[in-house]
């Protein structure tokens, strides 16, 4: 099991994540496809609140909507690159190669694809 928490970190620092959004993102990339239900208890936060974090992920480009209320996260290669460009066309910051966001990708692929071939 890899670490998180590092991940964590760098998706609050380097793509302007909420701590909330963070750990919604992070868990349904290294679980799979679920409900706010499900988030609420793994997260221990209330059903709303894991409700209107995945709704502002799907906005921020990271999450899928399955149905109304199943959420699915997009591939983590593309995903941290596509809320990196995002979060630097809000605060009008150049859009560069960042290693650190890469990073992110890189290291949640394995947990993203075991997940989903269970």
């Amino acid at each position: 099991m890899i670490d998180l928490s590092k991940i964590e970190q760098d998706l609050i620092s380097e793509i302007g994540l909420s701590t909330l959004q963070a750990k919604v993102f992070l868990l349904v990339t290294c679980n799979g496809q679920m409900s706010p239900d499900v988030m609420s208890d793994k997260l221990e936060i209330s059903n709303d609140d894991a409700l209107k974090t995945s709704q502002e992920l799907m906005k921020l480009g990271a999450f899928i909507d399955i149905s109304p209320t199943e959420f699915e996260a997009m591939h983590p290669r593309f995903t941290s690159v596509n809320m990196y460009r995002r979060r630097c066309q809000r605060e009008n910051i150049e859009f560069k190669q960042n290693k650190t966001v890469d990073n992110i990708g890189v290291v949640l692929e394995k947990q993203y694809d075991d997940a989903r071939t269970k």
